[in-house]
């Protein structure tokens, strides 16, 4: 039975089948024998065959909670809500039949594309975060707190190096000052340079997501939800750059837990602890008919706030290809295997000096290329 994983909390998957129905769902244990370097074998957005714990033979082994095993061992009874992991994708068809349905996921199919980083805490292992995605969305905000050109660089060198379209979302747009939106307006101007599309936003007030306070060339989208139609798209970001916020405008039937920014050090608290995934309502009342006509389904893939992007299996010899402007210029270097780093006739560094690359993202580069300190990023 084939289904797609909508849920993961690192130890059990809500998979919703084809005809709607939603399984509780564990892996079995050869997953965990076939090389996958990865801290979870199965992500959000894969594709997977599993089998009702109901078709397995007698003596296999049966997925419980450890809720219900400690119900067990002490003479409590087990209730439904033991058994269901947690809410569906909103619009999801038979959510509360799913109570009680558990599988085993047998089999992953080959995934279209993944986007990944190095493990918090295991240097020689990755982090899915998530599958089979059409963009991958970068949320952010310079100030309450601030994000790092060094992290949105890691983000997009990762989406390229796994051929993911990303783009980003700069949010907070509401409590900027005037120099904060100075800055704003250069960064948003230095990726727009490189073709990554970006867009202002506040979460807040919806400014750039249900409306537009300017003009967007006509080939443009103007607003967030317009760019996000027929797509499935991971929201990643650090903590406190709103990113539940910001999905619960988009999705209202998401509830998204939200949190103040820490006062004392500027940052945000963790509140999504799990990936899952969320169904963009269909009929929104931002979108017009000529918007939504033709247009495939769309979701959202919400993640847990991440406070660094380590990443993951980078050799070192093609780390410049995963840089749009750094890979352009590089081909008109004097040696084939030029690092961009000190060679004689390098082109890449002559178009650092004559400002062409942003030394901001030189550093981004150079900082991967000798990447052995977790925090240098962060």
């Amino acid at each position: 039975m084939k289904g797609l994983v909508i849920k993961s909390t690192g130890s059990w998957y809500d998979v919703r089948t084809d005809d709607g129905r939603l399984f509780a769902c564990k892996i079995k244990g050869n997953f965990r024998l076939r090389g996958i370097r990865s801290t979870n074998p199965v992500a959000v957005g894969d594709i997977v065959e599993i089998k009702p714990v109901a078709e397995m033979p007698a003596d296999s082994p049966q997925p419980e909670h450890k809720a219900r095993k400690q119900k067990k061992r002490k003479g409590q009874k087990e209730s439904p809500s033991d058994i269901n992991i947690g809410p569906i994708c909103p619009g999801a068809s038979e959510a509360k039949a799913g109570v009680g349905r558990e599988a085993f996921i047998t089999e992953i199919h080959e995934r279209r594309n993944y986007v990944i980083r190095k493990a918090s805490n295991l240097s020689k292992q990755s982090h899915i975060i998530a599958a089979n995605v059409d963009l991958a969305c970068l949320i952010v905000t310079v100030a309450h707190p601030e994000t790092s050109t060094t992290f949105i660089d890691r983000f997009l060198a990762s989406a390229e190096a796994y051929s993911v379209p990303a783009a980003i979302i700069f949010n907070k747009i509401d409590i900027y000052d005037e120099d904060q939106l100075r800055y704003l307006d250069a960064v948003i101007d230095l990726y727009r340079y490189l073709d990554y599309p970006c867009f202002a936003v506040s979460a807040e007030t919806g400014e750039g997501i249900d409306f537009s306070s300017h003009e967007s060339p006509q080939s443009a989208p103007s607003t967030l939800i317009e760019f996000l139609q027929g797509k499935t798209t991971l929201f990643c970001g650090n903590s406190g750059v709103g990113k539940s916020t910001l999905l619960n405008r988009l999705v209202p039937g998401a509830c998204a837990k939200t949190a103040a920014i820490s006062e004392a050090h500027d940052q945000g608290l963790h509140t999504t602890t799990f990936s899952e995934m969320f169904e963009l309502p269909a009929d929104n009342p931002h979108l017009s008919q000529s918007d939504e006509a033709g247009k495939g389904m769309s979701y959202i893939i919400d993640t847990p706030g991440i406070r660094g992007f380590g990443t993951f299996d980078f050799q070192r010899e093609e780390v410049s290809h995963y840089f749009r402007e750094i890979f352009r210029f590089g081909h008109d270097c004097r040696f084939s295997n030029c690092t961009h780093t000190h060679e004689p006739g390098c082109a890449v560094l002559k178009a650092l000096e004559s400002h062409q690359i942003a030394e901001s993202r030189y550093n981004s580069y150079l900082s991967i290329l000798e990447d052995k300190d977790e925090d240098r990023y962060r």
